[in-house]
């Protein structure tokens, strides 16, 4: 199991493929990203790059009335991915170093907002972890009984 920094890393992975996915960020983002799934492996790379335009393709496809459920499942499919490559690594150090990769990647690929919203840094998570980001976000929380 990954530590919870390196949860939520993977977390804004997930959720930047989906918010470039049909922007201008979007090159850049998917043939950066694809080359850190590679790890050096040109067809390991080659297939990352199809899954991304596959996902891409999925966003681009949705209506209005799917699209948030999409958009919910694509960032889950990229964290899971994220998080399955950071715990096949052998060693802390190596997981270190693709974090830093990472999040280098995603500080240059992801559009900044001006007022710095949705940025989450040097936080601290105890207990259960729930992170959100990306624009037009929307969460319903309930907690009871359901009538």
């Amino acid at each position: 199991m990954l530590p919870e920094a390196l949860t939520a890393l993977a977390a804004a992975g997930g959720a930047a493929v989906v918010q470039a996915a049909g922007s201008d960020a979007w090159e850049g983002l998917r043939n950066q990203l694809a080359r850190w799934f590679g790890r050096g492996d040109a067809e390991r790379e080659r297939g990352e790059l199809e899954r991304l335009e596959r996902s891409a393709a999925g966003l681009a496809a949705a209506g209005p009335d799917t699209l948030d459920r999409v958009r919910a499942r694509q960032g889950a499919v990229w964290q899971t991915r994220i998080e399955n490559l950071l715990e096949a690594l052998d060693t802390d150090e190596q997981r270190a170093q693709a974090a830093t990769e990472l999040r280098q990647l995603l500080e240059e690929t992801t559009p900044a907002s001006g007022d710095g919203a949705g940025l989450v840094s040097g936080n601290t998570f105890n207990g259960p972890t729930a992170v959100q980001a990306g624009n037009h976000n929307r969460q319903d929380v309930r907690f009871g009984c359901q009538l």
